[in-house]
């Protein structure tokens, strides 16, 4: 093959050459039309609202490329739903074509629930709402403090700081109901242990207001209530006692102590203990 080139002329080697390099530019433009599908164009299938799966397939056998490219939540719709598509349904678009797809999430992302009590009621809620969670029931119980927020509560149970709430879920709230109507006598809780004296204030529909340490107390929940405020009872003609009374929803302020108060065996009210 070298020798038979070698033994033609210079200018037959060169035109034989040019020929072939003009042979193959218009074959590979010639061709261009058809590698590249010139001009075959496809219509998309709409496939926004059908299961993934299921739209994957239709895609595939219409001969596009599929690629899963992002992904949302929304409780309006099933999980594995196709939200979004590029290029939209029925564009126009080649054969071969990569449709891009955004997919409802089956499994909602989870946030750590901040503490809203305290808060309103009304901002409470839009709280909830700008976060992706949905208010549930609401209770009330007797507080001063009318429609704040006393206790969240998710599946019946109080939630604890930092709990992880998947996006969607209902929150339960105890709002407060404001002061009673109706006067009560004064709860005694001297004497008891703080935790116990605000268990027992709370089934009377009382809370504890301040809590005002008498000496060092380095275990609060265990220290004793030796004094309360308001006291059991008022003195207001020396000599003569009459128990205070109390609405619900008001707070009891509570002085505590590492030793545990001693109470008059001759009269059923405590001993007043001096700050």
């Amino acid at each position: 093959m070298l020798r038979f080139i070698t033994s033609k002329p210079l200018w037959v080697n060169i035109t034989a050459a040019l020929l072939c390099t003009v042979v193959a530019i218009l074959l590979f433009f010639g061709s261009l039309s058809w590698i590249t599908a010139h001009g075959k164009y496809h219509k998309v299938p709409d496939i926004t609202g059908q299961n993934v799966y299921a739209a994957m397939n239709t895609l595939e056998a219409s001969g596009f490329k599929v690629e899963v490219s992002d992904s949302v939540f929304t409780t309006a719709a099933p999980g594995l739903i196709i939200m979004k598509q590029i290029p939209e349904g029925d564009a126009l678009v080649k054969y071969g074509r990569t449709i891009y797809l955004t997919v409802n999430r089956s499994v909602p992302p989870k946030i750590e629930m901040p503490s809203l009590i305290g808060f309103s009621f009304k901002s409470a809620a839009l709280y909830l709402q700008s976060m992706g969670l949905k208010l549930g029931d609401t209770t009330y119980r007797p507080d001063f403090a009318r429609n704040a927020v006393l206790e969240q509560l998710f599946n019946k149970e109080p939630i604890k700081p930092g709990m992880q709430i998947s996006i969607g879920s209902k929150i339960d709230f105890v709002l407060g109901s404001g002061i009673g109507d109706s006067a009560m006598n004064m709860p005694d809780v001297v004497g008891f242990t703080l935790e116990a004296a605000k268990s027992k204030l709370g089934l009377s529909g009382l809370s504890a207001g301040s809590i005002v340490a008498i000496g060092e107390v380095t275990d609060s929940a265990n220290a004793f209530v030796v004094r309360q405020n308001p006291a059991i009872y008022n003195e207001a003609i020396a000599g003569q006692k009459t128990i205070n009374k109390i609405r619900q929803g008001a707070t009891v302020d509570l002085y505590i102590s590492t030793t545990a108060p001693v109470k008059d065996s001759t009269n059923s009210y405590p001993q007043e203990i001096e700050k």
